[in-house]
């Protein structure tokens, strides 16, 4: 079903100022909730799940029902690109992504043409979502940021500060540019089909943002989102494309004005109000709860939701987390929050 363009997410994205501030949480869909572990335990495994199209819309659908978020997102996963490009990826359980760790001639190998083609379930489960979603809720879909892709595939699973894949930008630029210029290419077809198939709204996730020095920011963050922004958009698509640069600092600032994003999502450690004032004019700014807040519950987590709201409240915003829904969360501290959100008094 066609979305209502009065939903308040894409109202938000047009530089709106609404109230009550719409909501969704990023990893909303996930193993806090019993009825995904039900669905979770029928796959063999997490990227059997993510494409498997009746499963994933249906666990896309899951928090929407239980909670009324104001948007779904897309049921998927950051690394299924580098399946694409034809690399192995499998989920180890305790341990999370691992890959084959790419070196310079990999990367000369990879299967750039029809990368997003052989990811094509994914769309599939786009528009089994948009048919069951309420046309009052926007679908959101995503790609993960072509450095946070990189690095798990260069080396091989998530570390803690990134230092090899920094390394390889340094001493081996020519085949890192090539890695990300695969990356843009892939990714950007990934969203083009997303949005065609019935996403709403866009957003990349470059959830590995943080300790760059402004060089490698420039070269591995901005030049990367730019091109896959350009390259959607010359492809027709006009959907609002939202960018997550988490803990980037104050790269975050050259993040909203040189990229052509429509809106920015703010980590858990940016004021809301001095990060506003450093954004392109009217730019809808997304987040901040901080996670751990949700997973304390009362008090502190009903003092931590009134800062966000009020932090945010002197130009578009859409509430969220500044980073994930965690599997101990508690579902009532959830409905606490959207209440919280639904009553507060915005005069």
């Amino acid at each position: 079903m066609k979305t209502d363009p009065n939903n308040p997410i894409l109202r938000v994205l047009k530089g709106e100022r609404v109230t009550p501030v719409p909501v969704w949480f990023m990893r909303q869909a996930g193993r806090h909730l019993p009825e995904y572990m039900k669905i979770r335990a029928t796959a063999q495994d997490f990227i059997d799940f993510c494409f498997s199209p009746d499963k994933a819309a249906e666990v896309t659908l899951q928090p929407v029902r239980r909670y009324d978020m104001d948007a779904a997102i897309l049921f998927a996963d950051i690394l299924l690109i580098p399946i694409g490009l034809g690399r192995r990826v499998e989920f180890v359980k305790g341990v999370g992504p691992t890959l084959d760790p790419i070196d310079a001639a990999g990367i000369d190998a990879l299967t750039v043409d029809g990368a997003a083609d052989r990811v094509s379930n994914v769309y599939e489960t786009v528009r089994k979502v948009r048919a069951e979603l309420d046309p009052s809720k926007a679908l959101i879909g995503f790609c993960g940021g072509p450095w946070t892709v990189a690095t798990y595939m260069l080396e091989g699973r998530g570390t803690p500060n990134k230092e090899a894949a920094k390394r390889f930008a340094y001493e081996q630029p020519d085949a890192m540019a090539a890695l990300l210029d695969a990356l843009v290419i892939s990714s950007a077809d990934y969203l083009i089909a997303q949005a065609k198939a019935g996403a709403d709204v866009l957003k990349i996730f470059e959830s590995w943002a943080e300790g760059l020095s402004p060089d490698l920011f420039d070269r591995l963050v901005l030049r990367p989102t730019s091109d896959i922004i350009s390259r959607v958009r010359a492809a027709g698509i006009d959907v609002p494309i939202m960018g997550f640069p988490r803990g980037a600092g104050l790269n975050a600032v050259r993040y909203a004005h040189d990229t052509g994003i429509n809106a920015i999502a703010a980590g858990t450690d940016a004021p809301l109000g001095d990060f506003r004032a450093t954004l392109p004019e009217g730019m809808p700014v997304q987040g901040n709860l901080d996670p751990l807040a949700l997973r304390t519950g009362g008090a502190p987590l009903m003092r931590a939701v009134d800062q966000v709201l009020r932090d945010g409240s002197e130009g578009p915003h859409i509430f969220n987390l500044g980073h994930g829904v965690t599997p101990d969360v508690a579902i009532e501290d959830v409905h606490a929050v959207i209440r919280r959100i639904r009553e507060f008094n915005y005069d």
